[in-house]
């Protein structure tokens, strides 16, 4: 079975999420799992659980109330989204098991760059040492999962400092770029995550176009 992967470039979260929507209420039994990877717009997305109060500093960066799971996060520039489109039946994986995935899909990563990163029990996500570099959120419908995993690339940190992150307060995130003497291109830990998921999902991947198609 192929992972199919789509480098979406920079686009507005509120595009992608509605394609993402839209791609997994068209898909059927014969549709094949993919991979989106994009860039987005500042904003801020807000999880259905959201509390505002996580809202510090209400800045002109819009927020955006998402049906994802979890708290309030920042999307932003020099930010990796891989949003795993999967069919959860077909893998045979619970929603647990799909969280439990990425975040150790993530800490391989970041092992190819040196960083020894680990997820918590307490708070998904995934964590070097107490600092958070990747955040997590995820929302499955008809079996099928959208939204996914943000890891921070090198970035502007600074809007994280509006926000309590994915609702903790005091939480400080940071990126790859912080712990290696060159920070990397995006377009090259786009590339590396893809291997990385697809090998953790014992598919075949599969480069496509940006076009998101509708024809199932």
């Amino acid at each position: 079975m192929n992972l199919r992967v789509r480098v979406l470039g920079r686009r507005s979260y509120q595009t992608v999420w509605q394609e993402m929507r839209d791609f997994t209420d068209q898909r059927t039994a014969a549709s094949e799992d993919e991979l989106w990877l994009v860039e987005h717009e500042p904003v801020y997305t807000q999880g259905q659980a959201g509390k505002p109060e996580h809202l510090l500093n209400p800045t002109n960066i819009p927020v955006v109330k998402s049906d994802r799971g979890g708290q309030i996060t920042y999307h932003g520039p020099g930010q990796l989204v891989a949003y795993p489109l999967l069919s959860l039946k077909r893998l045979k994986l619970g929603v647990r098991d799909l969280v439990t995935l990425i975040e150790e899909s993530v800490v391989m990563l970041l092992a190819d760059y040196g960083i020894a990163a680990a997820a918590r029990a307490d708070a998904p996500g995934v964590y070097v040492q107490d600092k958070k570099i990747a955040s997590l959120g995820l929302r499955v419908r008809k079996s099928c999962s959208y939204h996914g995993v943000a890891i921070n690339v090198d970035m502007d940190l600074t809007p994280f400092l509006g926000i309590n992150p994915c609702g903790y307060e005091d939480l400080v995130m940071t990126q790859i770029a912080d712990y290696v003497a060159e920070p990397p291109l995006l377009s090259a830990v786009q590339q590396a995550y893809a291997k990385v998921l697809a090998d953790k999902l014992g598919l075949q991947l599969q480069m496509c176009g940006a076009k998101v198609s509708t024809e199932r």
